[in-house]
């Protein structure tokens, strides 16, 4: 067969089925009388064999290897090919990503994508100062991509450069709150606890309701944490989880903190004081537990919270006892 029918039945070009015999990849082809290149059944055979190869990701090199070379085996080749693909998959994965973030900031023109890129690749830097910067930076740029801040928030290890990344959201609305709710499930504990203080920073009712639903969360960590910013904007139903925390010794002070501030509320203040009343008579309540939540009660006004501290106030612990009585006299002088 005559290389112009070989090119067309193979989709190999004759410039490529040249340049396999210079490689020896192909031997050289016989000759017509009038001098073209013909190739017997058992070239064809080959040629398709060769492109099967390199449809794998074969090099040429590697290709004639295994075509000629008995002893070369495939396992050691066949692994490194999975490992180069994935590297190119991750590689390219990447790149969607960022083109896809950089659609989703609607560019008004080539100076605002150069912009976008400076960001997201200052976002993703080895150095926490320029990632601090550049999260700081984002609140003023024309089209932050949320998506990209919220990935950055949730994988941010740094302190400081966490902090300024969950201001840079609470500024850009509410659009990161969908993504930063997936991340409350994350398999990854330091994601969901990112997650959760992220959403705790930001001041909108949609946040306020994911908090609330984030006190039913599996994690502990992420139910003390909605707790604690639900206290502090009022919300009752973080009182059970905050008297908890006061029991286990877990942010205690903070956590009694955010009830006192929620008793500012009459109508919540002899509610807080019965639920901590109740937790003082439970009867598997530890010595230490119980103290703390007498202090709990010092800030806690209304009648329930004074009737508790005068009966704890003859406590058979004495220093239950003496807390109570300290506290009623510090109540009497206010």
């Amino acid at each position: 067969m005559l290389i112009g029918d070989v090119a067309r039945r193979s989709g190999v070009s004759a410039r490529m089925l040249r340049h396999y015999e210079s490689l020896g990849l192909l031997r050289s082809a016989d000759r017509t009388g009038a001098g073209y290149r013909e190739y017997s059944s058992d070239d064809i055979r080959r040629i398709f064999h060769i492109e099967s190869l390199r449809s794998l990701g074969l090099s040429l090199r590697d290709v004639r290897r295994a075509l000629d070379d008995p002893g070369f085996a495939p396992s050691d080749l066949v692994d490194d090919l999975i490992r180069q693909t994935r590297e190119r998959i991750a590689d390219e994965t990447e790149l969607l990503t960022r083109l896809r973030r950089i659609g989703a900031a609607e560019p008004d023109g080539w100076e605002d994508v150069l912009q976008i890129v400076a960001l997201l690749q200052a976002l993703g830097s080895e150095s926490a100062g320029k990632r601090q910067r550049a999260a700081l930076s984002s609140v003023d740029a024309a089209s932050v991509p949320t998506e990209a801040l919220v990935e950055a928030a949730l994988n941010e290890t740094d302190a400081n450069v966490a902090g300024a990344l969950r201001w840079a959201l609470a500024q850009s609305g509410d659009g990161g709150l969908g993504l930063l709710a997936e991340g409350l499930d994350s398999s990854v504990a330091e994601v969901r606890k990112r997650a959760v203080q992220s959403i705790a920073e930001m001041p909108s009712r949609k946040a306020t309701a994911l908090l609330q639903d984030a006190l039913t969360n599996a994690d502990i960590v992420v139910r003390r944490c909605a707790a604690m910013a639900l206290g502090a904007r009022g919300v009752a139903d973080a009182v059970p989880t905050l008297i908890d925390m006061v029991v286990e010794d877990a942010n205690d002070v903070d956590a009694a903190d955010a009830l006192s501030a929620l008793a500012s509320r009459p109508a919540l203040a002899d509610q807080i004081a019965s639920r901590l009343v109740e937790s003082l008579a439970h009867g598997v309540v530890e010595s230490s537990a119980r103290r703390r939540l007498t202090q709990a009660l010092a800030e806690i006004p209304g009648t329930t919270a004074s009737r508790a501290l005068a009966d704890l106030s003859h406590d058979e612990d004495r220093v239950v006892a003496l807390t109570a009585a300290y506290i009623l006299t510090t109540r009497d002088a206010r």
